[in-house]
């Protein structure tokens, strides 16, 4: 298997990009889903950039960077979530610690 370290940084911003912009499209994908079948969502990229930033994103700033817009717009247009949603996102989640 191919090292992901190999991988051309240009390659991968760009691949980067396109999956922000395509989570920034479809909003019906919503985060608790995220984390209920992969174990990450939207507020994990953002972590993920900030910490990638080293120092110079705030977390606001990083999320907003994913998001496209501030963090508390978003969630405002999201349904709560359901107790399955959460069931599945708690399941998820066991699998990030192995």
């Amino acid at each position: 298997m191919p090292s992901i370290d190999a991988l051309d940084d240009k390659v991968a911003a760009a691949a980067f990009r396109r999956l922000v912009l395509h989570l920034r499209h479809r909003e019906d994908a919503q985060n608790i889903d995220l984390m209920g079948l992969a174990g990450f969502c939207r507020n994990c990229l953002s972590d993920w950039t900030q910490e990638a930033s080293a120092g110079t994103l705030s977390k606001d700033q990083a999320r907003e960077t994913i998001y496209g817009m501030p963090y508390a717009d978003y969630k405002a247009r999201q349904p709560e979530a359901t107790p399955e949603q959460l069931a599945r996102m708690a399941e998820s989640m066991t699998k990030n610690s192995a």
